[in-house]
């Protein structure tokens, strides 16, 4: 299509703007639907006119518009050679063929990306510089990140993982090449939940060493090693054949001092909304973090111009067990929601908020273990005011319940507890279990039973 219009258009091809994508079309079988990507190929809209324009020089209209654009990731050094950033599947193809010949990286950040990544790379040192105190701090406090921290030693083994149910989207051979130059140098679509299954992370030593350094950042990056510094080799270990002074592709300061030499550098610090695009000649407002302020109905500030997904923060009264975290499983949702909002709001129908944000909800797999997080499983936003039952098998499991007033607010479960649904309709009921006390998480008492 050189040029257009379509009743409804979707920016972005992640799963966002896919999944909306899909709705339409469940929806609504009359009228055109456009998806344009990926993201770097618009240049602006002009709200207006209601137009989107293409860095090609192309130009469509539109009736209603969802911006899907996703986010991007937050280099520790922009354009630097030995820097990578993990975000799509091209720049994981791209830390595959580095790994081959690698004997040592640093790992920069403490997210999801980053705790699987230290999992999956195998035959290779990982030094991992993290700024908190424990691992995995926007999923796990500090008891249920010792619960993790024997399995640091142990990499993946290839199909571990079992069979998945969910939808895998794919690209068809040679769509990428078709689109030639416009493809040099653009962002992918983010990585979904099983972005690392059946990938080959493999680097070229005889074994894995993991190392952590706590409460630090990266400070200096440098391609030869600063003078009068003392290296940290001795707190990994050296390989065979290895001496403690080998020279190395480029040099990691950290803010505790410590100096590492690597191969080269994975950058996983987080990400921000790509909200560029939209802003010239648009009155859109943006949150504190960057992202497209939305309503309960996914509409941003401008009128037929809606958003979802990480692009998006959202502006609506949040239940008491819902916040949001910019998760690939919460894209999808909002992805299909901004869809039925769209379809309504062109025949004048309403539409209620939809389930999925009445419960924080997320599953997903770290060091090899099944990790589900219900609710407040982290305490957010309550303060000082709830208590915490715990359950723990080394090895096993580790079942975390967050309790307010006698009540479920939040759940932490790891390992193959089958715990998760009895537990999600306990917060959502809100039933008061205080007679049950610390028997709640008694391994003696099949729960699920008793509340089924």
């Amino acid at each position: 299509m050189t040029s257009g219009t379509a009743k409804y258009i979707v920016v972005g091809g992640g799963i966002a703007g896919v999944t909306c994508v899909e709705q339409l079309a469940s929806q609504n079988t009359v009228d055109d639907i456009l998806l344009l990507t990926p993201y770097p190929l618009i240049k602006a809209v002009t709200n207006f006119r209601q137009e989107v324009h293409t860095a090609d020089g192309r130009c469509f209209g539109y009736g209603k518009l969802c911006i899907c654009s996703g986010a991007t990731p937050k280099l520790l050094a922009k354009g630097n050679p030995f820097v990578l950033g993990i975000r799509d599947t091209d720049s994981v193809q791209e830390l595959q063929k580095r790994l081959v010949g690698s004997r040592r990286i640093v790992v920069a950040g403490n997210g999801g990306i980053a705790l699987e990544l230290v999992h999956e790379v195998r035959d290779c040192e990982v030094i991992w510089a993290i700024k908190d105190p424990s691992i995995g701090t926007s999923y796990f406090d500090s008891a249920a990140a010792e619960f993790f921290l024997p399995s640091l030693g142990k990499s993946s083994s290839p199909g571990a993982s079992g069979p998945s149910r969910r939808t895998k989207y794919t690209t068809s051979p040679g769509s990428t090449a078709a689109m030639g130059k416009l493809v040099e140098g653009m962002s992918g679509s983010a990585l979904g939940p099983d972005w690392q299954e059946n990938l080959q992370m493999q680097g070229a030593n005889d074994t894995r060493r993991v190392h952590i350094e706590f409460e630090c950042e990266v400070q200096q990056i440098c391609e030869q090693k600063p003078a009068g510094i003392v290296m940290r080799e001795r707190d990994v270990g050296v390989q065979k054949g290895q001496t403690e002074e080998e020279s190395w592709s480029v040099y990691v300061k950290l803010s505790n001092g410590a100096v590492y030499g690597c191969d080269f550098i994975v950058s996983a610090t987080g990400v921000r909304p790509y909200t560029q695009p939209f802003l010239e000649g648009n009155e859109l407002t943006l949150a504190e973090d960057g992202g497209l302020l939305v309503d309960d109905h996914m509409t941003t500030s401008i009128p037929d111009v809606y958003a979802a997904g990480d692009v998006c923060s959202v502006a609506w009264t949040r239940t008491a067990h819902w916040f949001q975290m910019r998760l690939w499983t919460q894209a999808r949702q909002m992805g299909a929601y901004a869809a039925r909002c769209m379809v309504a709001d062109s025949v004048g129908e309403s539409v209620d908020l939809d389930f999925c944000f009445e419960l924080f909800a997320h599953i997903t797999r770290f060091f090899g273990y099944k990790v589900v997080l219900l609710g407040r499983y982290n305490g957010q936003g309550l303060g000082s005011d709830y208590e915490l039952l715990l359950r723990c098998t080394p090895g096993v499991e580790y079942v975390k319940l967050v309790m307010q007033c006698g009540r479920v607010v939040g759940a932490l479960f790891v390992g193959e507890t089958d715990l998760e649904e009895t537990f999600e309709n306990l917060i959502l009921n809100q039933m008061d279990l205080s007679a049950f006390g610390e028997s709640l998480l008694d391994p003696c008492i099949e729960i699920e039973d008793y509340f089924d």
